[in-house]
């Protein structure tokens, strides 16, 4: 497939919409869209400012002092210990690294790519763009002969579905017995909301409850995007198999892929700073508090949702007709037509809003 027969991006259908919330008298309340609202934490931005004389080439493999802080982050806040230097790695941002992932594993036509039920796009355009089978479902027993790459998302985008160990040990094993990569997307990890997670660490793939001391074939992605409110500076990592990072490192070294110095600089800060993690994560729960039970006094049911950032909701109707009453309340979100053809009733609902927008949009649902 090339880049050329890629489909229209998604988000432009959603423009009416917007167009037709903004028209409401209190102004939009824009839910549709992951992107951090709130400021990036002062000792991070004043790291990146201090690394601004970056005259000469970053390193695609990182600094030492990145790379350091990476592992200890692994062990401090996901109960990962021991990891080397060698078995993790500085990406440009996450989304790069889904899309490219296939690429760089030599993926191709006749290999199978599976991804969850409820997906962010991006993993089914990875697989398309070299020719594989993208293979929708949570059922490691369903997954086919053939299948080389492995994604799992937990906390789950658009869902917030979170996996326990039980769960990720299953997953791991299938894989391992069809012989591919089992890569888990875990940059909401440290969003967990209800249930077990209520407090308590979001696990790892590489947890030793997992894979032991054995992370063969095994990687976990994470993104300081949500963590950090870090999106504008692309900041994210992988870590686990350190062949596969080894083969990633010299790919990624020829085809230019590597992190400006001064964000570097600025990620090794924030990788050791839990404090302000510690108040995003509150910014966030006060947030849910408020739209959840609007949500549900308007009439929808939340599926899932027990991590993450976004709350998976449904009103038994297709969800551009949701979309429709919501825009009629000034209020936009994401429909499910996006996630894959699964969840057609249900609308994504994200907390990347200010407190006084998500307080309007609460009040608006509760009055309607």
């Amino acid at each position: 497939m090339a880049v050329r027969d890629l489909d229209d991006y998604p988000w432009d259908a959603v423009a009416p919409y917007a167009r037709r919330a903004a028209a409401h008298p209190g102004g939009a309340v824009d839910l549709s869209i992951g992107s951090p609202v709130d400021a990036t934490p002062a000792v991070v931005a004043d790291a990146l400012r201090a690394a601004t004389d970056a005259h000469a080439y970053p390193q695609t493999v990182g600094t030492p002092a990145l790379r350091e802080a990476i592992a200890a982050w692994y062990d401090r806040r996901r109960g990962v210990p021991g990891l080397g230097v060698g078995e993790v790695l500085p990406t440009v941002g996450s989304k790069e690294l889904v899309a490219l992932l296939p690429l760089l594993l030599d993926i191709g036509a006749g290999d199978v790519v599976v991804h969850p039920r409820a997906a962010y796009p991006t993993y089914e355009v990875g697989a398309k763009l070299v020719g594989a089978t993208p293979f929708a479902s949570d059922d490691p027993a369903e997954w086919p002969d053939g299948t080389r790459l492995v994604w799992l998302n937990t906390p789950g985008n658009p869902d917030g579905r979170v996996l326990d160990i039980a769960e990720l040990r299953a997953a791991v094993a299938r894989a391992r017995e069809l012989g591919a990569v089992i890569a888990s997307d875990e940059c909401y990890a440290e969003l967990g909301w209800e249930g077990p997670w209520a407090g308590e660490r979001v696990p790892s793939i590489l947890d030793p409850r997992v894979v032991g001391d054995d992370r063969s074939g095994v990687l976990s992605v994470y993104s300081l995007s949500k963590q950090s409110n870090l999106a504008g500076y692309r900041a994210a990592f992988l870590a686990g198999d350190a062949g596969i990072v080894a083969a990633l490192v010299t790919a990624r070294k020829h085809l230019g892929l590597m992190l400006p110095a001064p964000v570097q600089a600025a990620m090794t800060v924030a990788l050791a700073d839990d404090a302000h993690v510690a108040e995003q994560r509150e910014r966030y729960r006060a947030r849910r508090a408020v739209l959840k039970p609007a949500l549900e006094a308007a009439g929808f049911r939340i599926d899932h949702s027990e991590g993450g950032l976004y709350l998976w909701a449904t009103e038994g109707v297709d969800a551009w007709e949701s979309m429709a009453r919501l825009a009629d309340l000034g209020i936009l979100a994401g429909p499910g037509h996006f996630y894959g053809t699964h969840f057609p009733q249900h609308v994504r609902f994200s907390l990347t809003a200010t407190d006084e927008r998500i307080a309007a949009a609460a009040q608006r649902l509760t009055q309607s």
